[in-house]
């Protein structure tokens, strides 16, 4: 098989979440580039539709479907509502998140709550929903988690202070890994994309901070941008993957690494 055909995605169906915006919207361009049609989720409407104006403008197909992935009982709604406009999900971008920047002896449990809720509870709602739903029966999926370089370590003295983000995303580390041990037999592969510094809504006070110390430790000298993603995710998403499974790959600029 040639590698185009390896990484060609047409015919198949993804599903991202949080994929209205920042790197959400990065992948889902790289994979409807490639030919997949898209699924995406988010909470606010206005946006949702903003992104499919976009990508319609790249002649990608994109089915907007809001939710909210803290409220459990509007997950399973959602994946039907895609599952009966496309009738398969073959591939599931895990991208929804936040986070809440507190000192940990001060850290309000609402925040912590509201960080386990959506980082990992809403990632696993979603995920079992798809794969008993469609790729289990399918016995095919490529599941792409996007945690962070957060969850491979703690901050740096005078950085962030983080904790539920980095418990939660080391959490999502460890379920790309346990998940992958489980699905493998169904010939479902799960990987995780480890994102470093990219320009965003939710880096915007952090990097406005100390946004030139993270430049400093990068070895590469950059943040990310608008493109450095993409491949990745083809990759994780596509069948050059198929050998591929519980691997959890940093787009940091090499900054994990030193």
């Amino acid at each position: 098989m040639s590698v185009k055909k390896l990484l060609d995605l047409t015919g198949k169906v993804a599903l991202i979440t949080g994929g209205s915006r920042g790197l959400g919207l990065q992948i889902a361009e790289a994979l409807g580039e490639m030919g997949a049609r898209l699924a995406l989720t988010a909470r606010k409407a206005d946006e949702l539709e903003q992104a499919k104006s976009a990508l319609a403008g790249q002649h990608i197909e994109a089915l907007p479907a809001v939710c909210d992935l803290a409220r459990p009982e509007a997950i399973g709604p959602m994946v039907e509502r895609v599952l009966g406009h496309y009738g398969r999900i073959d591939i599931l971008v895990n991208n929804a998140g936040a986070t809440w920047g507190a000192p940990a002896e001060d850290y309000p449990l609402e925040a912590w709550q509201k960080l386990v809720n959506l980082n990992l509870t809403g990632t696993f709602l979603v995920t079992q929903a798809v794969g008993k739903r469609s790729m289990i029966p399918n016995r095919y999926g490529r599941i792409v988690n996007v945690a962070s370089v957060a969850g491979l370590r703690g901050n740096p003295p005078g950085t962030m202070k983080t904790l539920a983000y980095n418990t939660t995303k080391g959490g999502l580390v460890n379920f790309t890994r346990a998940l992958a041990g489980e699905w493998g037999e169904y010939n479902i592969t799960v990987n995780a994309i480890a994102p470093g510094f990219f320009p965003s809504k939710m880096t915007a006070g952090p990097l406005e901070s100390f946004g030139h110390k993270v430049i400093e430790r990068t070895p590469l000298g950059r943040l990310g941008d608008d493109q450095d993603l993409k491949g990745v995710a083809l990759l994780l998403a596509s069948d050059a993957s198929r050998h591929i499974t519980g691997q959890i790959i940093a787009v940091d600029g090499g900054s994990s690494s030193v």
